[in-house]
């Protein structure tokens, strides 16, 4: 029976620390930020955000952060993307040289442009020099609304090292969840957070009125610029058109627990990014990833229309319906560069 710490207890946190629980194979201990919530958890077994799920009590619960790193066979991150870098910073002094660490979150460090793992990576060689980590990113199309209830699901466990990518593939695969293994952790990565802009895209067309050859469109050439920026930065073109890639992107562009489709479609709508924003009511991890995507464009200095929209409308002021002209104004083209 392998030890496993979940690092946040947000609904993806939770619901891989359920499915873990059930499973029947791991000792599962979370950890969050906040006393008061694993103090809620404690008391009620259950998930505000997960309604019907009962946690099981096989769980274990810590307010001290050693109690879930320290002897884990695999530590998941899953923690906001603005959080991981002070996350990684508490866990760090606890953390073992060669330790399995798996980050489900997904985002590029604003600044840095640093993807999630390597935020882990630099932050532990700060606070500890010399500690190297077995790092993962678990990414796909996976809502922890329905990983939470079993329904069938497959994502990606990626690594540079194919060993630590194997280990976390092993720990997370059950009945209804599939796990493959990719290489391209920067792929992987890059995919996880640049998804979410496009789902704003989308979800703000369908708060316009548009209809699905919109969505098809936006989602299409989405993934287009997704893997330009990939690309620029070598990354495996076959992982724009796997689970990580145009996978997650199909199910955070059109399902109802989307939370950046949501956010999308309020804006849509007419209503303001801030009251959009506090309407869903967590985190809308593409806002977060535009200041970084947006610098990402200017140094490769490729055209991503798509994306320039969303910031357009997110930070400078722009209405969605003077984008949506922009985008359907711009000078023709062909429909690949290579060509």
């Amino acid at each position: 029976m392998s030890r496993v710490g979940v690092l946040g207890t947000g609904t993806w946190g939770m619901a891989l620390a359920r499915l873990l629980a059930d499973s029947g194979r791991h000792e599962v201990t979370c950890w969050s930020a906040l006393p008061e919530e694993i103090d809620y958890f404690i008391a009620t077994k259950r998930h505000p955000n997960l309604p019907g799920v009962p946690i099981p009590d096989e769980i274990r619960f810590v307010k001290d952060i050693s109690k879930a790193v320290e002897g884990m066979d695999v530590v998941l991150f899953a923690v906001p993307s603005v959080f991981v870098r002070s996350t990684a910073h508490k866990a760090a002094p606890f953390l073992a040289d060669g330790q399995v660490v798996a980050d489900c979150a997904k985002g590029i460090e604003e600044g840095t442009m640093m993807f999630l793992t390597e935020v882990i990576a630099d932050e532990t060689e700060k606070t500890c020099p010399g500690k190297k980590l077995r790092l993962v990113a678990l990414s796909g199309p996976s809502h922890a609304e329905e990983v939470a209830v079993d329904i069938p699901t497959s994502i990606v466990s990626a690594s540079t090292d194919i060993g630590a990518a194997e280990i976390v593939q092993d720990v997370f695969m059950t009945g209804c969840l599939r796990v493959y293994t990719n290489t391209d952790i920067k792929g992987v990565e890059m995919c996880g957070a640049l998804k979410n802009i496009i789902a704003i895209a989308v979800g703000c067309s369908r708060g316009m009125g548009y209809g699905d050859n919109t969505t098809a469109a936006l989602i299409t050439r989405g993934m287009g610029e997704i893997s330009a920026l990939g690309v620029a930065i070598g990354c495996d073109p076959q992982t724009f058109t796997g689970l990580a890639g145009i996978g997650d992107l199909i199910v955070t562009a059109t399902s109802e627990h989307s939370r950046n489709n949501r956010c999308g479609e309020m804006i849509g709508k007419g209503i303001s990014v801030k009251k959009a924003i506090e309407k869903v009511g967590m985190v809308v991890e593409g806002i977060n990833c535009l200041p970084a995507a947006v610098e990402l464009q200017e140094r490769y200095n490729l055209d991503l229309p798509i994306i320039s929209a969303v910031d357009a409308v997110v930070n400078k002021g722009e209405t969605p319906a003077k984008m949506a002209s922009y985008l359907m104004g711009r000078d023709k083209s062909h429909e690949f560069e290579s060509k």
